[in-house]
């Protein structure tokens, strides 16, 4: 049986991104790639300055950080850049609304986004909701694995895009469908096309997104019928789940297609990749 470590190396994934409210983030050093991201989950999850100097000797590190979040705002409040090392590289997001205040989330995020990569022009740029903005802001274009993300790459490539593009992933490294479900049900479920396609609270198979919300159908291993298939098939098109293998299939197409990052997010724990 592969080991965590084993398994990882096989699927070809060469950036992992940790959440630091769910994880020891410090453990990235043990990881089996050459890259890390931290996600934000708000400035009291934010590592401290000397854990980041730590993983930045240790891996190429990159840290999010949300331009309309106090702390990050260039221009505003930008006391917490000088936290991140001076080896590490930031990841620059308009910044997840259940991270931000009321007053956060009405900043415009375009202005922002350009001054942050004048100051840190070597940031990758997240796109989930600002995909023209963040086009626009340039470096590299930091985007979710979506149904069409290997149609969109090409297309950009066809456009004559030259920039570097990573792609996020959700990843389950089983078959077993309940641990998918289980691990990516419920994130699978927020994708618009997903909710949209999911059945209502009631079973009639109607095309509600009350799935979403926690109104409609479980979400988890306990989906059945319609509701089930659609968050089956969803995880295939929105994570990256399966055996190393197969992992590894989806990873060579969208190098193919024109990637060149592809970051995985260990969605049973760090210990998956690990172990």
């Amino acid at each position: 049986m592969l080991t965590g470590r084993e398994a990882v190396a096989r699927t070809g994934i060469d950036a992992a991104a940790l959440k630091p409210a769910e994880c020891d983030v410090s453990r990235a050093v043990d990881l089996p790639v050459d890259r890390v991201t931290i996600d934000y989950e708000g400035r009291e999850h934010l590592p401290d300055a000397a854990t980041l100097d730590r993983l930045a000797a240790a891996t190429e590190l990159y840290v999010t950080t949300p331009v309309r979040a106090d702390g990050f705002d260039p221009l505003g409040d930008d006391s917490l850049v000088g936290e991140i090392p001076d080896a590490a590289r930031r990841v620059l997001v308009a910044g997840h609304g259940a991270y931000l205040s009321e007053e956060e989330s009405s900043r415009a995020v375009a202005p922002r986004l350009g001054a942050a990569r004048r100051d840190a022009p070597d940031a990758w740029v997240g796109t989930e909701g600002v995909e023209r903005v963040a086009l626009a802001a340039g470096g590299t274009q930091f985007e979710l694995l979506t149904r069409s993300t290997d149609r969109d790459v090409r297309a950009l490539r066809a456009a004559g895009f030259e920039g570097e593009v990573a792609v996020y992933a959700p990843t389950v490294l089983t078959d077993d469908e309940d641990a998918v479900l289980d691990a990516v049900g419920a994130y699978v479920s927020r994708r618009r096309p997903v909710a949209r396609a999911l059945p209502d609270g009631d079973g009639d198979g109607a095309d509600g997104a009350d799935g979403a919300d926690g109104d409609g159908p479980p979400t988890d291993s306990s989906a059945t019928g319609r509701a089930r298939e659609v968050l089956s098939a969803a995880a295939r098109d929105f994570a990256l789940v399966g055996s190393p293998e197969t992992v590894r299939e989806r990873v060579d197409d969208l190098r193919e297609a024109g990637v060149d990052h592809v970051v995985g997010y260990p969605a049973r724990g760090i210990d998956e990749f690990l172990a």
